[in-house]
């Protein structure tokens, strides 16, 4: 298939920013509800939806998606008319989290419909003579660490061009970031010297960020109080935090930009436990835009990895970079 014929649809943000990459942006005619970046994605047309109201507290939009998986029902629904309209080439998609993007299960099944729908019209106006469409190929991302994203990003590049010169550049763009992420890590003659730090991916319930973000916390110098690489995130209790009395805490809300993680920290304050903590005593807390950054494993983990070490070593990662995606709980700067 030429780079032409490419059609190519990302039902998740990370799927989108690594497709933009590798150079194929111009390849994208559809997105997820939640696609944004590049900027220049935000025209493409939208194939999913939420099934939940999206808008609430932290509480109310977990009880809200909770109801829905304790009923056996997707948290998302795929806009099949629309897919019929794009037809696409590829769909990229996910089977890491249910909750956070529609499923696979779901984009297989919306595939089979379209293909069954497809075949149907084709018979009732061509009669024998069909002439075939293009198998629509699904490219199902599942990463849990750093490394998994880079090998992501490989898998992605092969599936829309399986050429050397494809191969190379991909393997180039992937090198280019790993050297970026090599240039923030801490040396450290011990674990004990390191400031402990809390990730907090949700306020209500507590849980605490997994996957690549303990990697990127010990890459920017910290040591990371609950989560373990590689491990999905977990839930823990007000009781668990107090126990650890971290250094530093991070509020990365999975999908809350910089004001909807300001807000959930505003709630998560009212806790009667809050001001027993260290970090909260020492103004060590942290919100962060984890819808942009740590929530979306791709290219921009970079950005997460060097949000992380400013936070942590109290200082810009280096002259030309600007602060950005992260703010100090009680405004200090870095």
């Amino acid at each position: 298939m030429s780079r032409t014929d490419l059609r190519i649809v990302s039902l998740i943000p990370s799927a989108t920013e690594i497709v933009a990459a590798l150079g194929y942006a111009d390849c994208l005619v559809g997105r997820s509800h939640e696609c944004d970046y590049p900027p220049a994605v935000r025209s493409l047309p939208i194939c999913t939806e939420p099934k939940f109201d999206p808008v609430g507290t932290s509480g109310e939009i977990h009880r809200r998606v909770t109801d829905l998986l304790t009923s056996a029902l997707s948290v998302y629904r795929v806009k099949t008319e629309i897919l019929s309209d794009l037809r696409p080439t590829h769909i990229i998609t996910q089977a890491q989290c249910e909750v956070c993007a529609v499923s696979l299960g779901d984009v297989e099944q919306a595939v089979i419909e379209l293909v069954n729908s497809n075949s149907t019209e084709s018979n009732s106006t061509q009669s024998n003579s069909i002439k075939k469409e293009s198998p629509i190929q699904i490219v199902s991302l599942q990463p849990e660490r750093l490394a998994d994203v880079w090998t992501d990003m490989a898998r992605v590049a092969t599936a829309l061009d399986s050429s050397l010169e494809s191969k190379v550049a991909a393997d180039q763009t992937i090198a280019q970031l790993k050297q970026r992420l090599a240039l923030i890590e801490t040396e450290s003659t011990s674990k004990e010297t390191l400031p402990t730090v809390a990730c907090i991916e949700w306020t209500d319930p507590l849980m605490a960020a997994g996957n690549w973000v303990p990697e990127l916390v010990s890459l920017a110098g910290g040591s990371d109080c609950f989560g373990q690489a590689g491990q999905h995130s977990d839930w823990m209790s007000w009781e668990d935090l107090v126990a650890a009395d971290p250094d530093i805490i991070v509020v990365l809300p999975c999908g809350y930009d910089l004001s909807q993680s300001r807000q959930a920290t505003v709630e998560m304050a009212k806790h009667p436990c809050w001001q027993q903590l260290k970090a909260v005593r020492a103004e060590n807390v942290y919100l962060t835009d984890g819808n942009q950054y740590f929530n979306r494993p791709g290219p921009r983990l970079v950005e997460s990895g060097e949000i992380l070490t400013e936070i942590i070593q109290r200082k810009p990662v280096d002259a030309k970079r600007q602060p950005t995606g992260w703010q100090n709980w009680y405004g200090r700067d870095c």
